[in-house]
């Protein structure tokens, strides 16, 4: 590009020099001709005056007098009535320029000048414009590398960074150069670079959150099916097998709910729900991995309760939230429903150490864990409650208590009492 834009700018020079030049030199040409032309003419007049007044003042009239005022390169012939032909100046051989003037008292005055004085006035002229027309041409040669400079190096510093956003590092340059159709592809490329990288923390996030929720169905999956293995009690093996179909259709709903939401995260599915119902399920599910670590899991509170949302989402922040417990907690971990206002609460507590004090306000940060986890089990599953207008909060930190708030429809009838369920 640089070349093409130095060999257009000095094709446009060279065209107008030769338009314009050409023209400058025949112009220069005809007017050195023409005064060279009129120059012999007034000389000729000016003899033939000078003559006319010597001879009326009868004055002698010779080539001595009339010397000096001839010019060095011109020839004069005066020829007077009676008197012989005076001459002054070598009589010019080839091409002449010559004038013819007769005088009052019948004297003829010819006047020549060779050719040649307007041939190298000409010779003079053509080099003048010569020098104008070089600096011309290297004047447009420095200012086309130049402009072709200030062009290249702004479009190489875009196609690098085209092709440093194509091979996946979308950070924006800011950088803009001066010329506006160039700054507004910068601009173009930079609202590229920020749309990508946005793009780009979304889809490793979906990544990170996929890989956790479904994390949590699939391990309580696979202690299902070693329960099976393990067992040759038939009505066992049928129980554990159903509950295991059930698990397979909740993880089949949690990946149908990830793609959903990968594509349109404002696309909503929340239903009236039994938070009972969703309760007994998470017990039944990690019943099994408790039991393994000599720890109970337990639910208390109101019955019947109507809640609001999506109840695989409710489902997902339960596990998070049991899950949690049993890796950084300790002792029995309880589920206790209660209404408050128009919502329907569930909080998760257990008998561990609870929450650090320098980690209370940042426990549902990203990367933000106690242990080595990945520390955004709490994070997603806040995420996944406020999807449907829920909230999910730390209510204590020591012992700790996570409350889950969900809207609230009125329930059938009022429960007459509250209970306590072991698993």
């Amino acid at each position: 590009m640089r070349r093409r834009l130095i060999q257009s700018t000095l094709a446009v020079v060279l065209v107008v020099i030769a338009v314009f030049g050409v023209s400058l030199v025949i112009v220069e040409t005809r007017t050195i001709s023409n005064s060279a032309q009129e120059r012999v003419e007034s000389e000729a007049v000016r003899l033939a005056s000078i003559v006319d007044s010597r001879i009326i003042a009868a004055e002698n009239v010779s080539a001595d007098v009339l010397r000096n005022p001839v010019g060095a390169d011109q020839y004069v012939l005066i020829s007077m009535p009676g008197k012989d032909p005076i001459e002054i100046g070598t009589k010019p051989r080839g091409d002449v320029i010559h004038a013819t003037q007769h005088g009052e008292e019948g004297e003829t005055v010819t006047v020549q000048e060779p050719r040649s004085a307007v041939t190298r006035e000409v010779g003079r002229t053509l080099l003048i414009i010569g020098l104008v027309a070089l600096l011309a041409v290297v004047a447009a040669v420095l200012l086309a590398v130049r402009q072709a400079n200030r062009l290249a190096s702004p479009l190489t510093d875009l196609a690098e960074t085209a092709e440093r956003l194509g091979s996946g590092d979308p950070r924006p340059r800011h950088k803009r150069y001066g010329v506006p159709e160039l700054d507004r592809v910068a601009d173009v490329l930079d609202s590229s670079a920020e749309r990508i990288g946005r793009m780009l923390t979304a889809e490793r996030r979906l990544a990170a959150d996929a890989s956790h929720q479904l994390r949590t169905p699939l391990t309580a999956l696979s202690m299902r099916l070693e329960e099976i293995t393990l067992t040759d009690d038939p009505d066992t093996v049928k129980e554990e097998a159903t509950i295991a179909l059930t698990q397979v259709e909740r993880l089949t709903d949690v990946v149908q709910r990830l793609l959903t939401n990968s594509r349109d995260p404002r696309t909503g599915s929340a239903v009236t729900f039994d938070l009972d119902e969703v309760i007994q399920q998470q017990l039944a599910e990690w019943r099994p991995a408790y039991r393994s670590a000599g720890r109970a899991v337990v639910s208390s509170g109101k019955r019947h309760l109507q809640a609001v949302g999506t109840p695989g989402a409710v489902a997902q922040v339960l596990a998070a939230l049991i899950e949690n417990s049993l890796m950084h907690g300790g002792g029995t971990v309880a589920l206790r429903t209660r209404v408050t206002g128009n919502q329907a609460v569930v909080e998760v507590t257990d008998e561990g150490p609870g929450v650090p004090a320098d980690l209370g306000a940042r426990i549902f940060e990203r990367t933000i864990s106690g242990r080595n986890s990945t520390g955004i089990g709490l994070a997603v599953a806040r995420d996944l409650a406020e999807a449907d207008g829920g909230r999910l909060e730390l209510l204590q930190a020591q012992p700790p208590v996570f409350g889950l708030f969900l809207s609230r429809t009125p329930p059938a009838h009022k429960p007459d009492e509250d209970r306590l369920t072991v698993r």
